[in-house]
């Protein structure tokens, strides 16, 4: 997701608008914080129902009906609305580090949210 989502209680990145770091979630993660900064996102659809920026319950239906094998154990989460457009540090340091995360957790196919 690009909804800058960390764990509750600061544990996660310290999410500035432009921020080119990643946040790797556990699937277990519950009580994520949506940090996403753009006065362009309106949040009322998260505060409702938080699969709208991280589908996690409906990757688990889904799972569990057999549509899809499992789910992750790890999830990446990126901020949004990049004020570098030439992503320098996502293309070269934190996109293959996210990208070495998946592989490492044997993940076959990544769902991109973007926000």
């Amino acid at each position: 997701t690009t909804a800058g989502l960390r764990p509750a209680g600061g544990d996660g990145a310290d999410w500035n608008p432009g921020d080119q770091a990643m946040q790797l979630l556990p699937a277990s993660a519950d009580g994520l914080v949506l940090a996403h900064f753009s006065p362009n996102f309106d949040r009322s659809g998260w505060i409702v129902d938080p699969n709208i920026v991280f589908p996690i319950d409906r990757l688990r239906e889904m799972a569990d009906e057999g549509v899809i094998g499992s789910v992750a154990d790890v999830h990446v989460s990126f901020m949004g609305a990049q004020i570098d457009h030439t992503l320098e540090t996502i293309r070269l340091d934190t996109g293959p580090a996210a990208a070495r995360a998946l592989l490492d957790d044997d993940v076959d196919l990544v769902l991109l949210t973007p926000v």
